[in-house]
């Protein structure tokens, strides 16, 4: 009997359908609990907090002043950018090429008209003028002597003594005496105009806004010394767009704003610089008004200018409550009172714009004092 050949166990393979389902199973399932795990992070497992007024605040029954939701016509400004600048502005300068003696005054410092503010070095110049008078001292005596001279000549004449050559030269000698005399005189007064380029006075009563010069130092003709303005008459200077500015016209008034002062006055147009700015394309309006203390040239202002009119939704401030980061209102509807969400926008006296939120001619509940912030 033969032997039996030993038999050998072959492995079933897995059907590769399968495995490609196997895999598919197991993404999909790590998808879902991924799914799942954003879901429960985003709180969709939780109970979401109610989206409606609570009912504390909800509707109720209407009870209380009531005020209607107004449309008004505003007039409507734009803003044109300001400085403040005198109207009186002296800058004092020297004629002389001299060395200053004395400075009076400092920055900041008041003085009055004709006040003396610097002293300059004037010895040269008294030296010329004590020359001048010297010439003319000489002078009137020449002239002295040739007046003689032709009287003399002159009644000489009238006898036949001398010759009418004598008369004429005699006559010469006393005009050219004459003439000598009088350009003396005016070489006088040209040295005394000329001193009083050494003594520098305040043109104007004002303030003195920079001082440049200390004692010893040396000044030349058109250099600047110190500058003074009268603070009592400041205007504001402002650029105006030139389509507003062809409407403008001398003496219309304008309101106008100081902002660091919070000073608010109504300002008369005094000057309008008729030629436009080529990089701007804009006019230089200057402006005058009531000038409150504490004003400084160069400070910033701005000129309001007048738009067409506006309409504007308005409700009483004393309307309005602020609930957390909410600003609402109770309106009434029906005679009963629900509470709306708004958005607001600039306050006008006793009102607020309403930007979003409520209708004209709606009406609302107005409490007796504004409420405070975070009252329900």
């Amino acid at each position: 009997m033969a032997p039996t050949a030993p038999t050998t166990t072959v492995p079933r393979r897995t059907p590769k359908w399968l495995i490609v389902s196997a895999k598919i199973g197991a993404a999909v399932l790590a998808t879902g609990g991924i799914v799942v795990v954003l879901f429960w992070l985003a709180g969709k497992f939780h109970e979401k907090v109610r989206d409606v007024v609570p009912e504390s605040v909800g509707s109720r029954a209407a009870d209380g002043a009531q005020a209607e939701v107004r449309l008004i016509q505003r007039p409507r400004f734009e803003t044109a950018i300001g400085t403040i600048k005198p109207v009186h502005e002296s800058a004092i300068g020297s004629k002389l090429l001299a060395r200053v003696a004395e400075v009076h005054v400092k920055a900041g410092q008041s003085v009055e008209r004709d006040e003396l503010l610097v002293k300059l070095d004037d010895a040269d110049l008294q030296s010329r003028l004590a020359q001048a008078e010297a010439v003319e001292a000489s002078a009137i005596a020449r002239k002295q002597q040739a007046d003689a001279d032709y009287a003399r000549v002159k009644q000489l004449l009238d006898k036949r003594v001398v010759s009418q050559a004598d008369y004429d030269q005699s006559l010469a000698a006393m005009k050219t005496a004459t003439s000598e005399v009088e350009r003396a005189r005016q070489a006088i007064r040209e040295t005394r105009v000329i001193l009083e380029y050494s003594t520098l006075r305040s043109p104007l009563t004002g303030t003195v806004v920079d001082k440049r010069v200390e004692v010893g130092d040396t000044v030349t003709p058109g250099q600047v010394l110190l500058t003074l303005y009268d603070p009592t008459h400041m205007q504001m200077v402002a650029t105006v767009r030139e389509s507003l500015a062809l409407r403008l016209s001398v003496g219309q008034k304008l309101p106008a704003r100081l902002e660091s002062l919070g000073y608010e006055c109504e300002a008369t147009v005094s000057e309008i610089v008729p030629e436009a700015q080529a990089a701007s394309r804009s006019f230089t309006v200057k402006v005058i008004g009531p000038c409150p203390p504490g004003v400084y040239s160069g400070m910033f202002g701005r000129l309001l200018l007048p738009l067409e009119q506006e309409e504007v939704l308005v409700v009483p401030t004393r309307a309005v409550r602020q609930v957390g980061q909410l600003t609402l209102v109770d309106v009434v509807s029906d005679g009963r009172a629900q509470r709306r969400a708004v958005q607001l926008g600039r306050t006008f006296d006793d009102d607020v714009e309403v930007l979003s939120g409520l209708r004209p001619n709606e009406r609302v509940i107005v409490s007796a004092e504004p409420a405070a912030k975070g009252s329900r």
